[in-house]
């Protein structure tokens, strides 16, 4: 089962067969970067104990990936990059497509292991596009479920992947690939958005990390700040903390199944996003803050 203790920032999860500190780094932000830049922020990520990075060939055609392996290679033994599949990288003025079938995942894969210099990628996610955000799969981009696990596993068989993961899944999905041995979700969730509580709970239940994106929102309208709440900025002024720690801490305090993986192209902000680890919310505070869903 996954569990908390001392040992990086926020404590330890389990993510399958690896042990990852609770506040890892999502390195999305690093496709809008030079390589000097994004190598600094990514040894300072390190340095402050994260082994948790997560990315995925499209960021930028693997712009980010390649920065990853110019700052990290060859990698500390308990790193652990999570990449992501699903879709792919296009010239055109949406720089994103749908990439669902299995050929195309096997692709993917094929371009992280490339790019990132790696014999086997830990853990990758399978993104669904059965609903929003962003891209939603029609006609060839249709693909059921059982189909891409069959290609994932077979994979995880090779020896190219490590381990699976899904991100944008309902419930009825999760329950349908729990067989296929799933060790996280991501799905977008936060303080105001808990609309998939139900597939937190069944992760915690299953020993499952959840890591959730969006989780101080985001540009997309149904995704509100949590950060601009005035009781949130309220109990950040009574804690001396930043509104985006207090919903940091609110997450990990919530279930401890729960890893964050905070993006920013900013060596401050990323210290900022660490802070919640160090914040207590004590059981008044987290009331206040359980019932702005």
């Amino acid at each position: 089962m996954t569990s908390e203790r001392p040992g990086g920032p926020g404590g330890m999860v389990k993510l399958g067969q690896y042990e990852i500190a609770r506040i890892g780094y999502g390195a999305m932000q690093l496709e809008h970067v030079d390589a000097a830049t994004a190598g600094a922020v990514l040894h300072r990520a390190l340095e402050l104990g994260i082994n948790h990075l997560d990315t995925a060939s499209f960021y930028g055609h693997t712009t980010v990936n390649r920065h990853i392996r110019a700052a990290l290679h060859p990698y500390p033994d308990d790193l652990v990059i999570v990449s992501k599949v699903g879709a792919r990288r296009v010239d055109a003025p949406v720089p994103l497509a749908l990439a669902q079938r299995p050929e195309q995942l096997r692709e993917q894969v094929h371009l992280d292991l490339t790019s990132l210099g790696l014999e086997q990628v830990p853990v990758v996610n399978l993104r669904r596009a059965d609903q929003g955000p962003g891209l939603i799969a029609e006609g060839d981009d249709i693909v059921p479920l059982d189909d891409q696990l069959a290609e994932l596993i077979a994979l995880r068989n090779e020896g190219l992947i490590g381990a699976i993961g899904l991100s944008n899944i309902s419930t009825e999905q999760l329950e349908q690939a729990l067989p296929a041995g799933i060790v996280c979700v991501q799905n977008a969730y936060s303080l105001l958005d808990r609309s998939s509580e139900p597939q937190l709970q069944l992760c915690a239940a299953n020993g499952i990390a959840w890591i959730p994106y969006f989780p101080l929102g985001s540009a997309f309208d149904q995704f509100p700040s949590p950060t601009e709440h005035p009781v949130v900025q309220q109990i950040a002024t009574q804690l001396g903390a930043t509104p985006a720690a207090i919903c940091l801490a609110w997450i990990l305090a919530h279930n401890n199944h729960t890893a964050l993986i905070p993006g920013t192209r900013s060596i401050n902000h990323l210290e900022d996003n660490l802070r919640a680890a160090d914040i207590h919310l004590d059981t008044e505070t987290l009331a206040k803050l359980d019932t702005l869903s």
